[in-house]
């Protein structure tokens, strides 16, 4: 296997003698690696934002959003479909994270399964993979076969497919019908795609998750409605987001929102709109849960 024309692979420059650096130099090139991430991503920019459209689109149509990767990409993956339900009070099966080996992989390397194209097959049709989903194929290196075969598989389904890889003109890309390549540049540690690699990978799986999320109404303003209060946090957070919402008081945010049982989204319609929680509920349903155009269609 021939890996010597990928970027990940090659070596860096300005770290070729990181094992003779001090803490302070280490931290300063890494740092200064690290700036070129967000400049690799905005080129990149049109492929993320046509896949959050495609995204939205299969979740108006009670579609899933699928991640698959392998290693640090397949962990990427899951731990953004484990936040996506605190953060935007969605059901967990919503968006969804495969890693090549299941749950134990995200602890423990299981040798041999990011390189089984059937493995991601089996496991998408274990949850019933369908044409309505998304899939999002995540590797640095572009060329995984768990990712290859989840794509493939997912094609012949008829759902949209994406894919983020470090590299130009990469295998994951071909394969899907949105590639997401950004070139970051050779690692500080060379071959280490846990490092510029994973911070890229990281911030576009937010873009796509967040972006959608958000066009399906689930912010106001800037503010996350549909948050689920599952601690003490989280219901001052919720509090907060009401009061800076509608500009009542604390103790009004609190009577509101569990006159609302214990919807934010609710409450500030109710408080917007001055109706009580059904008004409010029919306004958002009429309004596809957005709160700007319930308050706007009172």
């Amino acid at each position: 296997m021939d890996l010597s024309h990928m970027t990940t692979e090659k070596r860096n420059g300005a770290t070729m003698d990181l094992d003779q650096m001090t803490a302070l130099e280490i931290a300063t090139v890494m740092n200064q690696e690290d700036r070129k991430v967000p400049l690799a991503i905005e080129k990149a920019l049109p492929q993320i934002a046509r896949t959050i459209e495609a995204v939205e689109t299969a979740f108006r149509q009670g579609g899933r959003l699928f991640y698959i990767g392998a290693g640090t990409s397949g962990r990427l993956g899951v731990l953004d479909a484990s936040e996506c339900p605190p953060t935007f009070g969605v059901d967990t099966g919503m968006v969804v994270g495969l890693i090549a080996g299941g749950d134990r992989a995200l602890r423990f390397p299981i040798e041999g399964a990011e390189d089984d194209r059937a493995l991601c097959v089996q496991d998408l049709k274990e949850r019933e993979l369908c044409g309505r989903d998304v899939l999002v194929g995540i590797a640095a290196s572009g060329r995984t076969p768990y990712v290859l075969g989840g794509l493939e598989y997912a094609r012949s389904l008829g759902c949209t497919t994406a894919a983020i890889a470090c590299n130009r003109d990469s295998e994951v890309g071909k394969a899907a019908h949105i590639a997401i390549e950004v070139e970051v540049g050779p690692e500080v540690l060379t071959g280490s795609t846990r490092l510029k690699s994973g911070t890229a990978q990281k911030l576009i799986v937010n873009m796509i998750s967040t972006g959608a999320m958000v066009r399906i109404g689930k912010a106001y303003q800037n503010l996350m409605v549909d948050v689920v209060q599952s601690n003490a946090k989280l219901q001052v957070r919720a509090e907060n987001i009401v009061m800076e919402a509608t500009g009542v008081d604390r103790e009004m945010a609190r009577q509101t929102i569990d006159a609302a049982q214990g919807s934010v989204k609710t409450a500030i319609t109710m408080i917007l709109a001055s109706c009580g929680r059904e008004e409010a509920l029919s306004l958002l349903e009429k309004a596809g849960g957005k709160v700007r155009q319930a308050i706007q269609g009172r």
